[in-house]
């Protein structure tokens, strides 16, 4: 892969420059910074869900008016193609149902994640006969 310099570059443009009467001028790109994602909120997560559910919502309402208005128009034609469109309008309507269904388990799934107390465990309990216990405390006093 040939790497065009600066000058290369003005050469090679000079024509269409003074074909379109302009002056050319290389601006050295801006080195672009390392972005790290951000870990969503619990904020932007109930946004997010609300925002999706009220969607999902509105789809199933529209599709179900249009579902009705499908099969009034299939049934006065008798056509099948209207009754094929109503099939896949339907399909699609439970579609968008179990999609709500699937939102919520994913919404529980986030939280469950969660850690909800400590994850340390301050308490020590010793397994073993009192006479290993003193063994044992007695390595650490000559440590």
């Amino acid at each position: 892969m040939e790497v065009l310099s600066n000058t290369n570059m003005t050469k090679k443009f000079d024509q269409l420059n003074d074909t379109f009467n302009v002056e050319s001028e290389i601006v050295p790109a801006e080195p672009v910074e390392n972005v790290k994602p951000t870990i969503s909120s619990d904020n932007d997560i109930k946004k997010d869900y609300e925002y999706t559910r009220g969607n999902l919502y509105s789809i199933i309402e529209k599709g179900q008016e249009a579902i009705n208005g499908i099969l009034e128009l299939a049934q006065e034609t008798e056509q099948p193609r209207a009754y094929e469109v109503a099939g896949q309008l339907i399909k699609s309507v439970s579609d968008a149902t179990d999609k709500l269904m699937e939102l919520q388990k994913k919404l529980k799934d986030v939280e469950e994640n969660k850690p909800k107390g400590p994850t340390n465990v301050t308490n020590a309990l010793f397994v073993g006969s009192t006479a290993e216990l003193q063994k044992l405390l007695k390595k650490t006093e000559e440590q």
